[in-house]
């Protein structure tokens, strides 16, 4: 989880640079470019931080589900 994190700090700040660059030189492909790899790396650590939250509830045990059953519900004993 550590190395996913850092690859994707690492590809944000290299498209921080990559943009700065194409702002620089009036380069607007290599512009573009860094915002699209900063918006790709933000996206992949917001996928890493939803399944890492994810496991974590799945661990407490709260998201196994409502194993109370609801009255009259076939799973639940009670009719």
């Amino acid at each position: 989880m550590a190395n996913n994190r850092l690859s994707n700090a690492a590809q944000y700040w290299g498209g921080r640079a990559k943009e700065t660059v194409g702002r620089l030189t009036g380069n607007r492909r290599t512009e573009f470019e860094g915002i699209f790899d900063q918006t790709r790396a933000n996206v992949k650590d917001t996928g890493l931080r939803a399944r890492d939250a994810f496991r974590r509830q799945q661990r407490r045990g709260l998201g196994r589900g409502f194993r109370g059953g609801f009255r009259g519900h076939p799973q639940s004993g009670t009719r």
